[in-house]
């Protein structure tokens, strides 16, 4: 690299060592210099006119460049992939998802999925590279494509929860939008993960168990302090002493049980009772968790009543 012209050597360091044919020419380099890199394998190619100046297989960045560069300027990464490089998503899609301006086509190319927004500049970070649509412009991208509202909050929830962004940054960008599905259902929705409900499942309980049945209104994501370390309590009615913990995982590993034991030991121990419960409870017999905790909070001096949340509540009959 370091026989490269100058210019050129410096957009491949910050390419992760990916160039375009046409970057190389307005450099300074021959169509013959090009060939004859290629041809002696220093130089390899990875999409029609964009090259790698090394040889060898590409990291995961570089590739990442090579799918920016072969969408042509203005591209971003975007959707599943911008989701992968803000952290939000824990492995790499099986396609690289780019956003390329809405008047532009791009010939379809094996492994890139390409879309096409009017608004990607305003969508696209302006400086993280390689470059990529903001955080909240993200959850929106997947929010608009999600097969469900459920898979769809689930990426506002994760976003929040992990302190990506905010409730309030996602609804400003959202008000940015002149379309976007679920549009209405996710203003509430962030109106709670406000509250504090960071899961999806969280968000189900709350609308599937607490309010429709009638529940004292809990207290979210309540930070408790123990043996030096911060814990956090999905939902805790504090005046009846009684805590509600949600788990979405479909397993639990043993280390996460009993960590779980020791958090539900140590609440005992000061009069607190915790009822657990997974998604299967949550979604599938949300009557007989209301039931529960009904009779959990009534057991510490809840007034009640429960009420049914519908003419086919399962709520037993007081």
């Amino acid at each position: 690299m370091s026989q490269l012209p100058e210019i050129l050597r410096e957009q491949a360091e910050s390419q992760r060592g990916m160039i375009t044919r046409r970057q190389a020419l307005n450099a300074g380099l021959t169509r013959s210099a090009i060939g004859a890199r290629i041809g002696t394998g220093r130089w390899q190619r990875i999409y029609p006119g964009v090259l790698a100046t090394f040889s060898g297989e590409a990291g995961r960045e570089a590739l990442l460049w090579a799918a920016v560069l072969r969408a042509g300027p203005g591209a971003a990464l975007s959707h599943e992939t911008a989701a992968e490089l803000h952290g939000l998503a824990r492995k790499p899609a099986q396609l690289i998802h780019l956003t390329v301006p809405a008047d532009r086509r791009v010939e379809p190319v094996p492994g890139l999925a390409i879309h096409r927004s009017a608004r990607i500049a305003q969508a696209r970070h302006p400086c993280q590279e390689p470059p990529r649509t903001r955080i909240e412009e993200t959850v929106l991208d997947l929010a608009d494509t999600a097969r469900t509202f459920d898979d769809a909050l689930s990426w506002a929830c994760a976003a929040c929860g992990g302190r990506l962004t905010t409730p309030q940054r996602i609804a400003a960008a959202m008000n940015r939008r002149a379309k976007l599905r679920y549009r209405n259902a996710l203003r509430l929705a962030l109106d709670d993960i406000t509250a504090g409900a960071h899961t999806i499942l969280e968000h189900r309980y709350l609308h599937d168990v607490e309010r429709p049945h009638g529940l004292p209104r809990a207290e979210r994501q309540v930070r408790v302090v123990r043996g030096g370390r911060s814990q956090y309590r999905d939902a805790l009615y504090r005046k009846y002493l009684v805590v509600v913990e949600t788990d979405g995982r479909v397993a639990h590993p043993a280390e996460g049980r009993w960590r779980d034991v020791h958090r539900d030991n140590a609440a005992a121990a000061v009069g607190i009772t915790t009822l657990r419960y997974s998604w299967s409870d949550v979604t599938t017999r949300p009557c007989a968790v209301a039931a529960e905790v009904g009779a959990a909070l009534a057991q510490r001096g809840w007034p009640g009543p429960l009420r049914p949340c519908g003419p086919g509540c399962t709520l037993p009959c007081s």
